[in-house]
C-alpha cells in the first residue's frame, strides 16, 4: 500500500519543529502569526489574560511560581488557570499575557524541544533551550501588534554551569537573562519589590517556595488581575522546582500547608515578613 506523503516527510537535516511544519504545509502558531497581521493594526479583542508569574535561584536549583487567575478586562474569566509548565525534563515556562495564544505556544516549544532531542539524539543546553524560545516569540510579533501578546518567563537548571538560570523575553524575542529572581505579569512590579526585600542567595528549596509564595501574595495584594490563595476552593498557586534530578511540581497537599503558615503569620503582619539587617526575614 502506497502513501502520499508530503515531501517534507522524506526530507533530514532540519532540527526544528516549526521549521518541518512550514515545510510540509502545515500551519502552526509560528505560520498564522506572520504576514498581513502585523499590518492591520491593533484589535480590539477581549480574550483571557494571565498574570503573574515569579522565579528565583536557590542552591539546589529554580524556583517558578504563578497565581491562577485570567482576567477579561475586569471581569475574572477563569480562577484557576494553569500557568506553569515543564517544558522538558530540566526546565520549566511560565505564561503572562493572552492565554489561549501563550498555551498554545508553550506546546509547540515542548514539542519543539522533544523533535529536537529526537533528530540530534541530545537536548538542548539550557542557553539553546531559551533561544528556541526567543525564536517562537518573534514569529509571534504580528500578533502582538494586534494586543495578543506573550510574554513568558523560562527557568531551568543548567548541568554545564550546575545552577539554576532564569530567562525573561520581551513581545519582539529579545531574551535577557536575570540574576537572582524576575516577575512578569501585571502583578510583576508588586512581586519583584516583594523578592527584593526577602531574596536569599543560599536559600534552600523550602525557603525559595516560602518566598515566591510570599511575593504572589504581595502581587495579588495591589494588583486586582492577581489572585491570592483561595482557601475556600482549595486553588492554589502553581509551584515548580527544577534541579539536577529535574523538574517537580509541588503537590497541593504541601502548598495548602505552606499556604495556611503564610497566612496565619500575615494575621499578625498583614503586610508580610520585614527583610533583617543581616539578610534573613523576619
Amino acid at each position: 500500500m502506497s502513501h502520499d506523503f508530503p515531501s517534507a516527510f522524506g526530507l533530514v537535516g532540519t532540527s526544528s519543529f516549526t521549521e518541518f511544519l512550514n515545510a510540509s504545509g502545515n500551519e502552526s502558531l509560528v505560520s498564522r502569526s506572520t504576514g498581513s497581521a502585523a499590518s492591520s493594526g491593533p484589535a480590539n479583542l477581549e480574550a483571557p489574560h494571565g498574570t503573574t508569574i515569579v522565579a528565583l535561584v536557590c542552591g539546589s536549583g529554580v524556583v517558578m511560581a504563578g497565581d491562577r487567575r485570567a482576567t477579561m478586562g475586569n471581569i475574572i474569566a477563569q480562577r484557576d488557570v494553569q500557568k506553569v509548565f515543564e517544558s522538558d525534563a530540566l526546565s520549566v515556562v511560565g505564561i503572562a499575557g493572552t492565554a489561549g495564544i501563550a498555551v498554545e505556544l508553550v506546546h509547540l516549544f515542548q514539542v519543539e524541544l522533544e523533535h529536537y532531542e529526537k533528530i540530534e539524539g541530545t537536548p538542548l543546553s539550557l542557553e539553546g533551550k531559551a533561544n528556541r524560545l526567543s525564536s517562537l516569540l518573534r514569529a509571534n510579533l504580528g500578533m502582538a501588534m494586534q494586543g495578543l501578546a506573550v510574554v513568558p518567563l523560562f527557568a531551568g537548571f543548567d548541568l554545564a554551569e550546575e545552577r539554576g538560570r532564569i530567562f525573561s523575553y520581551d513581545v519582539t524575542g529579545g531574551r535577557y537573562e536575570e540574576h537572582d529572581f524576575h516577575a512578569v505579569g501585571s502583578g510583576s512590579t508588586f512581586a519583584r519589590g516583594s523578592l527584593k526585600k526577602l531574596f536569599r542567595a543560599d536559600a534552600d528549596t523550602d525557603a525559595a517556595i516560602r518566598v515566591a509564595l510570599e511575593a504572589l501574595y504581595d502581587a495579588a495584594d495591589d494588583d486586582s488581575a492577581t489572585s491570592g490563595p483561595d482557601l475556600a476552593r482549595r486553588i492554589f498557586p502553581m509551584v515548580s522546582v527544577v534541579t539536577a534530578s529535574g523538574v517537580e511540581t509541588i503537590s497541593e497537599d504541601r502548598l495548602a500547608q505552606e499556604v495556611e503558615q503564610m497566612m496565619a503569620a500575615r494575621l499578625g503582619r498583614p503586610d508580610g515578613p520585614q527583610a533583617s539587617m543581616n539578610g534573613g526575614a523576619s
